[in-house]
């Protein structure tokens, strides 16, 4: 597995790309910004972009979808809960703000099980509310990118429009920390973790 790590936009935000090294097939994860940077990786690695994931819809996150698409002819990929705050995009960000390109609807809507398959690799589709309605975690082995959800001892902020504190911690506790402690964590912002860590030291665990 090729794996680069890109820290994008105002709000630094870490943009995961995911490629498999026998058929060059990638993936983006959360593609907020700097959209130029993100496809000089993709070319310089050789890689032929398949999906644009967006662990949730956050202007942060998504700001990039819109040329990234039209640049590569990737699908976007997202849940379908958080699928009509895209149509919502520029509002989100004038809130705090920043201006943001408008993106296009997700191409493909996705929930708790599903599998996103790219070259012989797969990221399983993990739903986790609380930061947003439709925020998801993305496993792989031994890894998994928690978006907005799970950070190096902290949480995603949950008073924003749709966000929950009772959900994310029921996100956490019974759909994250099921798994072994020594699985990494690829946070949406920040260092990365792993659950053992989160579990013993997080104050909020």
């Amino acid at each position: 597995m090729i794996l680069k790590i890109l820290v994008v936009g105002a709000l630094q935000v870490n943009c995961y790309i995911i490629g498999c090294e026998a058929t060059k097939e990638a993936v983006v994860i959360d593609p907020g910004d700097d959209v130029d940077k993100i496809l000089e990786t993709l070319n310089d690695n050789e890689l032929k972009l398949k999906y644009i994931i967006n662990t949730h819809a956050h202007f942060d996150h998504v700001g990039g979808n819109a040329r990234l698409k039209e640049e590569t002819g990737a699908k976007i990929i997202i849940h379908e809960d958080d699928n009509i705050l895209l149509e919502k995009l520029t509002r989100q960000a004038d809130v705090f703000g920043y201006q943001v390109t408008p993106s296009p609807p997700g191409d493909i809507l996705v929930n708790d099980g599903d599998v996103i398959d790219f070259g012989k690799l797969e990221l399983e589709v993990i739903h986790t509310p609380g930061h947003s309605p439709g925020g998801i975690s993305l496993k792989t082995d031994g890894v998994i990118f928690t978006g907005d959800t799970l950070f190096y001892q902290s949480i995603g902020r949950t008073d924003l429009p749709g966000g929950s504190y009772d959900h994310i911690m029921y996100s956490i506790k019974n759909k994250l920390f099921k798994f072994d402690n020594d699985t990494q964590i690829r946070p949406g912002h920040g260092k990365e973790t792993t659950i053992g860590e989160e579990r013993k030291y997080s104050p909020f665990f």
